[in-house]
């Protein structure tokens, strides 16, 4: 087992691949660096291999495949996530290690968004993206994450070990995120200064289309961890719309004894018993989203105890 791993996930950075691992090198000598390549078509693997990285592949296109592949085949006692973009500086990596081998971090967020980000990023809908999703997450979730889009980031063994990953792409680094907070993880903040891409270097993100996977996400696993609140909130709205349909009808009725409207009275009806239907729909998912954060700690534990005894 290796005691520090740093894990790069590229896909064409022939450009800033060789200068990341010289700097990852210079900066934690005592770490084994990897570098995933994901179908580059360009020099990445050759140049990462030629700077001292470990090169291996994950032929499934996507950062969050990439992902899945590092975590499933890299054994360490704590884990530096990089990307291969050379917009992170490693002066801040031996302290975000340290949080994990010293303080029992469980994952060390690099908080890009209270340096130098938004003077940095030339791309005012990443900006705005940003923002809207650390806004979103920290209010559904009650939590107080700085930097939810992060690519740098510190993991222990036992967070590794225990995150399934089912994102296939750059929604990745949201659930992450959601799944530290939703399993009370120990999560720590470390302000990281941030530089936009050298002239030259292209981002794979595309802004809407990802940043709509990246929403989508977010409420996908609001509901699959938080089904109480995600059905009740449905429930409340179902009933206020049926009421406030429901308000003219009753009114017509103590007036003139009649309901000329079946129709809105019919629906009403409906929408009444769909929301009563959500409500229990979210009490028995919520037991279940109990259940499974107790099997979760179970898991933790023997994760813990294998560790111990490597």
């Amino acid at each position: 087992m290796d005691k520090v791993a740093v894990l790069i996930p590229c896909y064409n950075e022939e450009q800033t691949i060789g200068k990341v691992v010289a700097d990852v090198r210079k900066a934690l000598p005592d770490a084994v660096v990897y570098v995933y390549d994901n179908n580059s078509t360009d020099r990445t693997a050759e140049l990462a291999g030629a700077a001292g990285a470990v090169v291996r592949y994950e032929y499934k296109q996507g950062k969050g495949n990439v992902i899945r592949r590092m975590f499933r085949e890299i054994e360490a006692e704590c884990y530096l996530m990089v990307d291969g973009d050379d917009t992170y500086p490693m002066d801040c990596a031996r302290e975000m290690v340290d949080r994990v081998l010293e303080h029992n971090a469980d994952m060390v967020v690099g908080d890009r968004l209270s340096s130098t980000y938004f003077t940095e990023n030339k791309r005012p809908f990443h900006n705005f993206g940003n923002s809207l999703m650390r806004f979103g997450i920290n209010k559904l979730f009650h939590t107080d994450i700085k930097d939810i889009m992060t690519g740098y980031r510190a993991f222990s063994y036992e967070f590794v070990k225990t995150f399934p990953v089912f994102s296939k792409g750059f929604e990745i680094e949201t659930e992450m995120t959601i799944h530290a907070v939703n399993y009370h993880m120990q999560i720590e903040n470390v302000v990281v200064e941030y530089r936009d891409r050298p002239e030259g270097s292209v981002s794979k993100l595309n802004t809407y289309s990802d940043g709509l996977k990246v929403i989508r996400k977010m409420v996908q696993l609001y509901k699959n961890y938080k089904p109480l609140r995600f059905f009740g909130a449905i429930c409340v709205l179902l009933m206020l719309a049926a009421l406030i349909l429901m308000i003219p009808i009753f009114g017509e009725y103590l007036e003139t004894g009649k309901v000329p409207r079946f129709p809105t009275l019919i629906v009403c009806g409906f929408m009444v018993l769909a929301g009563i239907q959500a409500f229990f729909a979210g009490m028995i998912l919520d037991v279940m989203a109990a259940k499974d954060r107790r099997d979760f700690e179970y898991r933790l534990n023997r994760i813990s105890m294998e560790r111990r005894e490597r």
